[in-house]
């Protein structure tokens, strides 16, 4: 198969694995380069351009946290897909707290791999800043999608690009209801491959971030939406 969708970079010290995940990567279309630590996966984002990242979070030279954190602090938003071991939950939590865009729990097969690098890439890049006019302002938070920003009483508060699509959504929509499995197909764009309490994750993560001035609001049994009135006003 040629291979047009693009460079997707594997950083993954454990050859065997990084091996499938080309092997599959390569099937669906996607040119593939392997780094086996994290040092080497960092120069090579610069050097290749890939159009995402698959980032183990164990890696020799620098970890997959680290490697993600330094990633967003130079301003580069390449899509990284975290690979985490089950029990690290503090680290898959960090590293989308960073700016990770996704994550995978192994054991995982290599088809949902795929899935969720074509899912990731289906969101598109984050939006660039500019004087785009989707701009929601409820109470103390104004939410500025075009230029990437979210302000609580004047101050910013940072967020990935996934936090705030899924704020966006909820406020693009408000006084409805979505259940998990409708955020996933609408902000993720996928809901056939993932837990879905990683919804639970980001709106825990953007609740923490925006205090009292949250509009979130669970229905239990049904799911979540954003109050139609300012919170914490």
């Amino acid at each position: 198969m040629n291979a047009h969708k693009g460079l997707v970079l594997i950083v993954e010290d454990d050859a065997n694995i990084a091996a499938l995940q080309r092997l599959y990567l390569e099937r669906d279309g996607y040119r593939t380069e392997i780094a086996e630590d994290g040092t080497a996966g960092f120069a090579a984002v610069a050097r290749s351009a890939p159009v995402a990242v698959v980032l183990d979070v164990g890696l020799p030279g620098m970890d997959g946290v680290t490697f993600c954190r330094r990633l967003r602090e130079r301003g580069d938003w390449t899509p990284v897909l975290l690979v985490t071991a089950r029990g690290d939950e503090a680290d898959r939590i960090l590293g989308l707290e960073l700016g990770a865009d996704d994550y995978l729990t192994k054991p995982f097969s290599p088809g949902e791999l795929v899935a969720r690098v074509n899912a990731v890439l289906r969101r598109g890049p984050r939006p660039a800043p500019g004087p785009a006019p989707a701009v929601h302002a409820l109470g103390r938070l104004r939410v500025d999608r075009g230029r990437h920003t979210v302000h609580v009483d004047g101050l910013p508060v940072e967020f990935t690009a996934l936090e705030l699509a899924l704020l966006a959504h909820l406020l693009d929509h408000r006084g409805q209801v979505f259940s998990r499995a409708q955020l996933l197909d609408r902000v993720w764009g996928d809901s056939a491959h993932r837990d879905q309490r990683v919804v639970d994750v980001y709106v825990s993560q953007i609740r923490a971030k925006l205090g009292t001035a949250s509009p979130i609001r669970t229905v239990r049994g049904v799911g979540y939406g954003a109050s139609a009135e300012a919170a914490g006003a």
